[in-house]
C-alpha cells in the first residue's frame, strides 16, 4: 500500500509553515564542518527572529573551532508531523551588548549555569539565513522559503 500523499499547501503559506515547524520542533540539529568531516549535533536556540537563529555555545566546545575555521552552517528542524525546515547560513559571534543582555535576561538556564553574561566561556552565535527550505512530511521535495525577514 503506497503512503498517503503529503498535505498540499499554497506557495504563499511557505513562510508561515516554516515558522510553525521551527516553533514546534524547537531543538534543531546543527551541521558544521570539521576539516573535511561533517559534524552534526542537537542545539537549543536561545532566540529566534524569523529565520535568524541564535545559539548559545561554550568556547571550549569543539564546534567553536569548527565555526571559527568555517562559519558556514546548517540547521535542520523536524517536527512531530515530519515537516522539515533547513536553514543554511553563516554563524557569527554576537557582540552587541543590547542583544546579549536581552538574550541573557530571557534565558533562565543561561543565568543558572553560566552565572554572568560576562562569562568568558559564553558565545552566542547568530545564524544568518542565506537559504531556507521547507519539506512537507516525507515528500522528498524541498520548497524555497523567502528568508529576507528576521
Amino acid at each position: 500500500m503506497p503512503p498517503p500523499p503529503p498535505r498540499s499547501f499554497e506557495p504563499e503559506e511557505l513562510p508561515a509553515l516554516a515558522r510553525n515547524v521551527i516553533r514546534n520542533a524547537r531543538f534543531p540539529q546543527l551541521a558544521t564542518v570539521d576539516g573535511d568531516q561533517p559534524r552534526v549535533r542537537p542545539v537549543s536556540p536561545v532566540r529566534v527572529d524569523g529565520f535568524t537563529v541564535y545559539v548559545a555555545n561554550l568556547r571550549r566546545y569543539h564546534k567553536t573551532g569548527e565555526i571559527a575555521a568555517n562559519p558556514k552552517v546548517e540547521l535542520n528542524y523536524l517536527d512531530d508531523a515530519h515537516d522539515q525546515v533547513r536553514i543554511t547560513g553563516v554563524a557569527e559571534e554576537v557582540r552587541d551588548p543590547a542583544v546579549l543582555k536581552e538574550i541573557w535576561e530571557g534565558n533562565p538556564l543561561l543565568r543558572k549555569y553560566l552565572g554572568s553574561p560576562d562569562n568568558p566561556d559564553l558565545i552566542i552565535y547568530r545564524i544568518r539565513p542565506e537559504r531556507v527550505r521547507f519539506m512537507r512530511e516525507w515528500a522528498l521535495d524541498y520548497f524555497e522559503v523567502p528568508c529576507t525577514e528576521g
